[in-house]
């Protein structure tokens, strides 16, 4: 079924039109996008894998280059955005994008890092409590992750592990399933470590009502935000999760293997006695530089910093989120459901794919996953359209996936795809 709301792009003047239209303007040019074979901008549908370059993150890093050029070690403390401060810029915007109070917000290291680091303070198993539920399609460096920090605590993976997966025959996962499995392991159940997006189907997770039933199970819950962040908007903070980690480099636009996000709620960033991996970076700013005191931790998400930050890598970060406060995180969520409404209609009515991403907007986030209705074709797909400009990203052995972007897809982006695709799928 169709979007509602989703009018068909008959032809390339009705896509401009809708541009035009639209109450929240693309900031296209405010990208630099790649150049397809024909010399323009290509029509890059995978931010959803690494996001878009901002044409100001390339001054925001010279000014960085040229203040460690005049100041050198200096540069940590003297001008209006210091190195020593420089990663507390990064708390409220961070916040603003994840529903967080700043001081829960904290941006350092990757994605998978910063997974290791917070279950060593969230996950401590006990003879009762060891077992650490995931989904099935998890990404593999999480699933990874989560049996290596198992075996770290003598926990044998095949014991302590609890799987969730869809339903025979289907390719979503159900909230009610994963309530029911929670619940069923709620003696033994330590910790629910699921994505905020799954990020092959595209779907939303009930992040809301399955942290509720985490809780009341006896467990800590944490969330994978890597393809929600910058996505849709979240309130991590009402909905109470313990913990959450995301990376930048897709809907954030930070750049290739940029800097991570955690979230860490309020009420554990205080506590003294909560366990962590610390580093001097994490240590209280005014004795930060004193080998002889004992680690104090910044209150909040900071204390969990291990290192110091890098500085080049948070500064395309830095110009990225700006543009995402000039439009506003709610109202860019409002384009993004009219963009891929518009995908939704003009793919279900080529003929050439089936859709597995829900078709409930309020369930799935910019991205959607097809599956090509002639197997087999999806790497030669995937290369004839970048041949033409057009570029996605495909996953074995027959699905594609593909994500409009609010800040610089538009209307006609999505014309141009279904054209092209129709081209090379004939």
């Amino acid at each position: 079924m169709t979007t509602p709301g989703a009018p068909a792009l008959h032809d390339e003047a009705a896509a401009l039109a809708r541009d035009a239209a639209d109450p929240v303007p693309s900031l296209r040019d405010r990208f630099e996008l790649p150049i397809g074979p024909d010399g323009a901008p290509a029509a890059y549908f995978v931010g959803h894998s690494l996001g878009a370059l901002a044409r100001s993150a390339r001054e925001a890093v010279v000014v960085e280059l040229d203040r460690w050029s005049r100041l050198a070690i200096e540069g940590h403390f003297q001008g209006a955005e210091p190195w020593f401060t420089y990663s507390d810029l990064f708390a409220a915007p961070l916040a603003r994008l994840v529903g967080a109070q700043p001081a829960e917000v904290v941006a350092m290291n990757t994605l998978t890092i910063n997974l290791h680091v917070l279950f060593g303070s969230f996950y401590r198993p006990t003879r009762e409590r060891y077992k650490v539920l995931i989904e099935d399609g998890a990404f593999p460096s999480d699933r990874w992750a989560v049996m290596e920090q198992l075996r770290l605590h003598g926990v044998d993976p095949r014991d302590g592990l609890i799987v969730v997966r869809p339903r025979l025959g289907e390719d979503l996962l159900r909230t009610e399933d994963i309530e029911a499995l929670i619940e069923a392991n709620r003696d033994t159940l330590a910790l629910v470590w699921l994505p905020g997006i799954q990020y092959v189907t595209g779907q939303v997770l009930d992040m809301e009502r399955l942290t509720a039933a985490g809780h009341a199970a006896g467990a800590h819950v944490g969330w994978d935000l890597a393809h929600a962040a910058g996505n849709i908007p979240m309130r991590l903070h009402d909905w109470g999760a313990d913990f959450a980690v995301w990376c930048t480099y897709k809907y954030l636009n930070g750049g290739p293997g940029s800097i991570g996000g955690a979230f860490v709620h309020e009420r554990w960033g205080s506590d003294p006695s909560l366990v962590r991996l610390a580093g001097w970076w994490g240590n209280d700013p005014a004795t930060r530089f004193n080998v002889a005191y004992d680690f104090v931790p910044t209150p909040g998400a900071a204390g969990w910093q291990a290192s110091n930050p890098p500085i080049l890598a948070l500064a395309p970060l830095k110009a990225s989120l700006a543009l995402f406060d000039e439009v506003g995180i709610d109202r860019l969520r409002e384009r993004s459901v009219r963009l891929t409404a518009a995908l939704e209609t003009e793919l279900r009515a080529s003929g050439l794919v089936d859709i597995v991403t829900p078709a409930d907007p309020a369930a799935r986030g910019a991205m959607l996953c097809l599956r090509l209705r002639t197997p087999g074709r999806g790497k030669e797909i995937e290369k004839a359209l970048a041949d033409r400009g057009v570029f996605l990203d495909h996953r074995e052995p027959d699905t594609l996936r593909l994500a409009p972007m609010p800040l610089y897809n538009t209307f006609h982006d999505i014309w141009r795809l279904v054209r092209t695709l129709r081209e090379v799928a004939a």
